[in-house]
């Protein structure tokens, strides 16, 4: 635990007793739906936390929901009936053990209800919301109280879909991006074309990175391979499922002259730690609000740096989630860069608006994550289809 925060805050008082957590479930109507290998965004939802402790302090927090945009609601009803039952009235030491409890405690419940996943994005909204608080309450921002010194970092624009990809580069460049990733896996025809022609304008300073969203078989990922070596990528993205096995994954990457990248969708500590400890990832991409939250995805981090990889947070949620990555970036180090949702999303931009200038974001001194809590309701005000607190 000692190794999760900063050496001059070990002596703070990092305990709490959870008195109220609250949910709030949002659905941001957009002008033009998202693509994606999955189907088709017509608007963008989220699930807010806003947790209280025993002495009124406020900490808030987001679970991953990006698609199907029902799942919102599963989750935030997963919160009120399982795991708020569970903490409310409970003291903990810091969110760290409130955490570790949580996963053990709902082990058996997520094998026996096939929820892993739903109820692992729960425990991470959960925790980023408590570690929000803590640090609100201590007064400082989240990525100092993690250890961090740094607060500019690195961002790249992400969601770029097939059509009209090259505008959308444009668009990006002038808004300050210099880094640009590609969603691929629609036909050689769209891929190819939208890569050859991105590239062409592509200046010494920038880059382009693609995302197969696990498009591929192991023999359809290799002869893509042939095909996008031509190509000076920064990294693959999810070539393949991502619970394929290891062989396969080391198939991919005996043929790869581009790194691999991939942890969006890893559900718990043991893949995260084979992805380290072994040679197949280049790039490691835990999404705090899809597992670990900030207890799980900074230690995991930490080593993935230790072991020579790189930490690029993923993220395409709302603002909250987009606020905690940054800081876990900030907190971490390295020569990562955070991912940033190019396509239109109020529940984003109006809870964390980003300045990027120069292919950077500096990160606010504001506590915690840098939102106010408060603000939440307006948003619920704004954008809610249902909400409810124990």
């Amino acid at each position: 635990m000692q190794s999760l925060i900063a050496k001059c805050y070990e002596s703070c008082d990092l305990s709490f007793a959870i008195a109220k957590i609250e949910t709030i479930v949002v659905h941001a109507p957009i002008a033009v739906p998202v693509r994606t290998s999955f189907g088709i965004m017509t608007d963008r939802p989220a699930v807010f936390l806003r947790i209280t402790d025993s002495n009124g302090n406020l900490g808030i927090g987001e679970i991953w929901c990006n698609f199907p945009g029902c799942g919102a609601e599963h989750r935030a009803n997963l919160v009120n009936t399982v795991l708020a039952q569970d903490v409310v009235g409970r003291k903990f030491n810091s969110p760290y053990e409130c955490f570790t409890q949580l996963q053990s405690r709902l082990k058996r419940l997520a094998i026996q209800s096939g929820e892993p996943g739903p109820i692992a994005q729960c425990i991470a909204g959960v925790d980023i919301g408590l570690w929000d608080l803590v640090a609100r309450r201590l007064g400082t921002p989240l990525f100092r109280l993690l250890g961090g010194s740094q607060s500019r970092i690195p961002v790249y624009a992400s969601g770029i879909s097939p059509a009209d990809a090259v505008a959308t580069v444009d668009r990006c460049r002038i808004a300050g991006h210099n880094a640009f990733k590609l969603k691929i896996g629609f036909g050689d025809d769209v891929d190819l074309a939208n890569i050859r022609n991105i590239c062409a304008s592509l200046s010494s300073t920038e880059s382009l990175r693609v995302d197969a969203n696990q498009a591929w078989s192991l023999e359809q990922a290799i002869i893509q391979l042939e095909r996008l070596h031509d190509y000076p990528l920064s990294w693959l993205e999810e070539p393949l499922l991502a619970d394929s096995n290891v062989e396969d994954w080391n198939r991919l990457q005996d043929q790869s002259k581009i790194p691999i990248a991939a942890g969006e969708n890893f559900i718990n500590e043991k893949q995260f730690q084979q992805a380290i400890t072994t040679d197949w990832l280049d790039v490691l991409q835990p999404d705090a609000c899809k597992w670990g939250g900030v207890s799980g995805v900074l230690p995991i981090a930490r080593n993935a740096l230790e072991k020579g990889k790189r930490y690029c947070p993923h993220y395409l949620g709302g603002g909250v989630g987009l606020a905690a990555s940054a800081h876990l970036l900030a907190a971490v180090g390295g020569d990562g860069c955070l991912e940033v949702d190019v396509n239109p999303n109020p529940l984003r931009d109006d809870l964390f608006p980003l300045k990027v200038e120069q292919g950077c974001t500096t990160i606010a001194e504001d506590i915690g994550i840098g939102i106010c809590p408060d603000i939440l309701t307006e948003i619920s005000t704004r954008f809610s289809r249902s909400s409810n607190s124990l």
